[in-house]
This record gives C-alpha cells, sequence and structure tokens, in this order.
C-alpha cells in the first residue's frame, strides 16, 4: 500500500508542487484548500482533493480519520502587510488552524507526521547576521513572524508532552511557477509581469535590501525528504527545525537585473519610497538540512528565473 499524505493549501502556489513531488514519489495524496488564495488547477490530477478551512470541522475530520503517514501543512495567511493591518485575521488561520489540524492529528488512530511550512525571514528578524543558523534568536517583526513562531513552540509541546511526530521547514524567499504575482511575497512574479507588459521595474528604497531566492521545486523536494527521513526526537524548539534556502544573499537590484538578461527584456528599473519595518537583510544557513535530509537546492538562479519566466510568458499567450 503506498504512503499516504495531506497537503494543505496544496492548491497554492507552494503546496500543489509538494503535491506533485509526493505523487511522483508514489504517495497517495489529500489535498485541503478553500481556494481563497489557491487555484483548483493547480490540484494535480492524481490527488484527492477537499473544499474547506483548515479551522473547520471538516478539516479536522479529515486529518482524524484519513489514515495519512503524514501531514504537509502549508495553507497560512501569507501577506506580512495584512498581518499588521489585521493581526486577528492573520492569527486565526495561521495559529488557530494549525492548531485545529495539530489536535486532528493527537486524537488520530494512526498519528502521522506533521511537517510545518514556516518562515527563514520574519522569524529571525534584523537582530541577527545572516546566513540565519536555527538556533539564532528570534525576535520577529511582524504578526505573521509571531504567529509562525508560536505554532513552531506549539509543535515542540505536541511532541515534548503528546509524543507527535514532526518537523519544520523554513522557508527562506520561494520563487518559481504558479506564484501569486499579486501577494506581498510574489516579488520574482511581479517583476515578470511588468516585463512582460513592458512596464518598468519598481524597486523599494535603494534596492540593497537582499534576500534569499530559492526554487519552489526545490523546496517541493525537501518537503517530500521531510515526509518520510529519519529524523532526531522533538525536543526543545529548534531540535527538528531546518532552513530552507541557498545560504546566498541576492539583493533586489541584482534580481532585478538577472531577470532582465535571462528574459532578453529591457524595462527599466525605477525607484519608489522604502516601506517602513521592511527587513534589510535575509539569507539562511542550509548545513543543518544537508545533514539531515541529504537535501541541497538544485538549480540555479538564473535557471530558476528562466524557468519562471518561461511559465508566466507562456499563461499570457
Amino acid at each position: 500500500m503506498s504512503p499516504r499524505a495531506l497537503v494543505t493549501g496544496g492548491a497554492g502556489f507552494i503546496g500543489s508542487h509538494i503535491a506533485d513531488a509526493l505523487l511522483a514519489r508514489g504517495f497517495s495524496v489529500v489535498i485541503i484548500d478553500d481556494l481563497s488564495t489557491g487555484r483548483r488547477e493547480n490540484v494535480p490530477s492524481g490527488a484527492e482533493f477537499v473544499q474547506t478551512d483548515v479551522r473547520s470541522t471538516d478539516a479536522a475530520r479529515t486529518v482524524r480519520e484519513g489514515g495519512f503517514d503524514v501531514v504537509l501543512h502549508q495553507a497560512a495567511q501569507i501577506d506580512v502587510r495584512k498581518s499588521v493591518n489585521d493581526p486577528v485575521h492573520d492569527a486565526s488561520i495561521n495559529i488557530l488552524g494549525a492548531l485545529n489540524l495539530l489536535e486532528a492529528v493527537r486524537a488520530a488512530a494512526k498519528r502521522p507526521r506533521f511537517i510545518f511550512a514556516s518562515t527563514g525571514g520574519a522569524i529571525y528578524g534584523d537582530f541577527v547576521t545572516p546566513p540565519n543558523i536555527e538556533d539564532y534568536a528570534k525576535d520577529p517583526d511582524s504578526p505573521y513572524g509571531i504567529a509562525k513562531l508560536a505554532v513552531e513552540h506549539y509543535l515542540a509541546y505536541y511532541g515534548r508532552i503528546h509524543g507527535l511526530d514532526g518537523a519544520v521547514l523554513r522557508y527562506a524567499n520561494v520563487y518559481g511557477p504558479r506564484q501569486d504575482p499579486h501577494g506581498e511575497a510574489g516579488v520574482v512574479a511581479i517583476f515578470c509581469n511588468r516585463l512582460l507588459a513592458g512596464k518598468p521595474l519598481t524597486v523599494f528604497g535603494d534596492g540593497r535590501q537582499t534576500r534569499d531566492y530559492v526554487h519552489v521545486k526545490d523546496v517541493a523536494a525537501a518537503n517530500a525528504a521531510a515526509a518520510t527521513a529519519p529524523l532526531p526526537r522533538i525536543g526543545r524548539l529548534d531540535a527538528r527545525a531546518m532552513n530552507i534556502g541557498t545560504g546566498v544573499e541576492t539583493n533586489v537590484i541584482q534580481l532585478a537585473e538577472t531577470l532582465r538578461r535571462v528574459s532578453g527584456r529591457e524595462s527599466l528599473i525605477e525607484h519608489a519610497p522604502a516601506r517602513p519595518g521592511e527587513q534589510l537583510r535575509s539569507a539562511v544557513s542550509i548545513g543543518k538540512v544537508q545533514q539531515l535530509l541529504h537535501w541541497k537546492p538544485e538549480r540555479s538562479l538564473d535557471a530558476g528565473l528562466k524557468e519562471t519566466f518561461d511559465f508566466f510568458a507562456a499563461r499570457q499567450s
């Protein structure tokens, strides 16, 4: 019998690629998504789809009765600015939604491993010097980052007190095909669409703020590895937390120039006022995930950006 996996947010950008990766590895896959930001067309044809909110009794029942080997929790409110404007809404999805699922895992006759998608940028803040290591101090500057850190604490608690099996993957800045060009986290998708429209690429501030850009298919491969790899016992907060990135800082000007080069488009780069509170530097160390999951990113930034641009170009044609 093939292993069973549940992917929350599996109609979204990252979740749908994880579902693809699991199906390719012989998993039976069920997807939960409320389609508030996900797309029905992203759901792989080989996966079962359940349209519901992760806070719902239907979601809890699906987890509790599904006989899953692993639950990969990707569903979230992902916009940092929205979390600042409405922290209650952010917490209702990102904290209470996760707790609803964790309680269902605890109550399941067959307890699955719980893989939680956290953040490798917002969780550390600007109080440490990149590349960030998993046990660095954490002092998030947004309700979004605070919520992610809170769920990490809950998962550590469930591991120590209730014996749940789990892991945390702290993503750097994920980009690639299917990314939402309208979300706060979608700078690569935004740039691709503006290049295709012949519009200038808007850079906030001086453009020297850095991020660690990791391709979504590499992130999906890390999740697939985490679903089955032997892992240490859950203990303190960072015991099973792993950064998923490249360890390389790329500033926004470099990103824009690279995209122009690989796309062959000549859009201007224009500057806008800096956004208050924006993180200045972000990159993650990936030594731990290389050791525990034998994973490393396979795609160079040039190749990944070219693949992403070609995806958006094909969608417009």
